[in-house]
């Protein structure tokens, strides 16, 4: 039985892997330089970052919308990773963590990081009745996020696009097996939601 919320990662010892989707121009730039270059990586925009493979390949349309055309896998610092979760924020009030609305709103605004819940997808891209965390960074976080904790970024554009052919053509188990093995990612206890 999966907990309603629990983070699924591939990680190591020292590194997370996350998941973006992004335009041609941010992406082979990124991929180039081992880091988001700026421009046409934009600093001062938030980003989300996502250790759930099949909800990014939810969110980017297995790598078809409109600058979501490139999928990057990041391998990030764990240490940054967890830095960016004990200073993150509920992208929505929650009352069990948050003692009022307004000061939910205050430490929303003053966050450099923000954690959002949505519900894990399956092969074919349907909810699953448990959730996947997604991260959102902003200001400092940002600036951390691209000149500390980036590690290696690679462009998984083409085996995306193979598994979502695979998947198409009724060849499921064989999609399945490229999947990237995530694993529960344990943390203390963060007041995620």
């Amino acid at each position: 039985m999966t907990k309603e919320k629990t983070i699924r990662a591939v990680y190591d010892e020292e590194t997370i892997t996350v998941y973006q989707a992004y335009n041609k121009s941010i992406a082979l730039s990124a991929v180039a330089k081992q880091t988001f270059v700026s421009p046409p990586f934009k600093m001062e925009r938030m980003t989300w970052i996502k250790p759930s493979f099949l909800w990014t390949m939810y969110r980017s349309g297995w790598a078809t919308k409109e600058d979501q055309e490139y999928i990057l896998a990041i391998k990030i610092k764990r240490e940054g990773f967890e830095w960016a979760l004990r200073n993150a924020c509920l992208s929505k009030y929650d009352h069990t963590i948050y003692p009022s609305s307004a000061a939910w709103s205050k430490q929303l605004k003053i966050s450099p990081a923000r954690v959002q819940w949505d519900p894990e997808r399956d092969i074919d891209l349907h909810a699953l009745p448990h959730r996947a965390i997604q991260v959102g960074i902003t200001g400092i976080a940002v600036e951390k996020y691209v000149n500390e904790w980036i590690t290696q970024i690679d462009d998984i554009t083409a085996r995306v696009q193979h598994i979502r052919e695979l998947v198409k053509t009724g060849k499921r188990e064989e999609a399945l097996s490229l999947l990237p093995d995530e694993q529960p990612y344990l943390l203390p206890d963060l007041k995620l939601g």
